[in-house]
């Protein structure tokens, strides 16, 4: 029994998918007469036409229509070996960071897919505040961060625009109290300039609850009632509510950038940071 040419059933498949043989071979980056050869080959391979010409445009015979999902199948399964034994075995560590409010309800998805595929990377999580993890990317303690930013990263390093929220317990009138209570992270965190000019221009009385860096001590101060927050919308714990109420200061938006060095960069970084822009445009794309 004669083996299948791959080759031919691509130009197969493209020929069904244009209609016509001149549309074909650029898709397959072949002449008219290759690929017009390469259909008659595999014609002569089953005995049976193909493809019922007609005058430029050509359509499938019912054996075509069959070959056409096998061809699919057959086309995918080749690429998917090729991709598999040709990839690379990735070993070592990559020092990832991360900012506190992203962290948590972000990253999982991506680092556990990044995990299964490569199974020989230590990722090393420095989760911190933004501006902490700016300053330890240019001093060589990790390899590379997201950051959320008021602007936007140029190019692939922009991840995710979005918009901040105030967060409270579900149920609660933390929001109702005056002054309002706010549980702010540290100085340098990014959130904190953001809600405290957005509180200032309303002009609404307020106490700052809570002015830690981790995130688990604002999570118990949010959910015991005793303030509120500001949380990217999309990293909102289910936990916790969103206070859409009029009388709070609407927020702007944030970026999470993606960020690596300048120089010097490694493969296994490269492939980490692949890994990460194509997870937040698949989930937040």
């Amino acid at each position: 029994m004669d083996d299948i040419d791959v080759s031919l059933l691509r130009s197969f498949v493209a020929v069904a998918e244009t209609g016509r043989m001149t549309r074909a071979a650029k898709v397959v980056n072949r002449s008219q007469g290759a690929v017009s050869q390469q259909i008659k080959r595999l014609e002569d391979l089953f005995r049976t036409p193909l493809f019922e010409r007609h005058a430029a445009a050509v359509r499938l015979t019912r054996s075509g229509e069959r070959l056409m999902v096998a061809a699919h199948r057959i086309i995918a399964l080749n690429d998917e070996v090729m991709s598999q034994m040709l990839a690379v075995e990735f070993a070592g560590e990559v020092r990832l960071g991360v900012p506190h409010d992203v962290v948590g309800m972000l990253m999982p998805p991506i680092l556990r897919l990044f995990r299964q595929d490569h199974p020989n990377v230590l990722v090393t999580l420095v989760s911190d505040t933004s501006s902490a993890l700016k300053r330890g990317l240019v001093e060589g303690n990790i390899d590379l961060t997201l950051l959320t930013e008021p602007q936007p990263g140029e190019g692939d390093r922009l991840l995710l625009s979005d918009r901040l929220v105030w967060v409270g317990a579900k149920g609660g009138d933390a929001h109702k109290r005056d002054p309002l209570p706010i549980a702010l992270g540290q100085e340098d965190c990014g959130f904190r300039a953001a809600a405290v000019e957005a509180l200032t221009k309303a002009k609404v009385e307020w106490r700052a609850i809570c002015q830690v860096g981790s995130l688990e001590p604002v999570f118990a101060t949010l959910e015991a009632d005793m303030a509120i927050a500001p949380f990217l919308s999309k990293a909102v714990p289910e936990r916790l509510t969103v206070l859409g109420v009029p009388h709070l200061p609407k927020l702007p938006r944030q970026f999470v950038n993606l960020k690596l060095p300048s120089t010097g960069v490694n493969p296994l970084t490269k492939e980490l940071a692949r890994y990460i822009r194509e997870g937040f445009h698949k989930r937040h794309g």
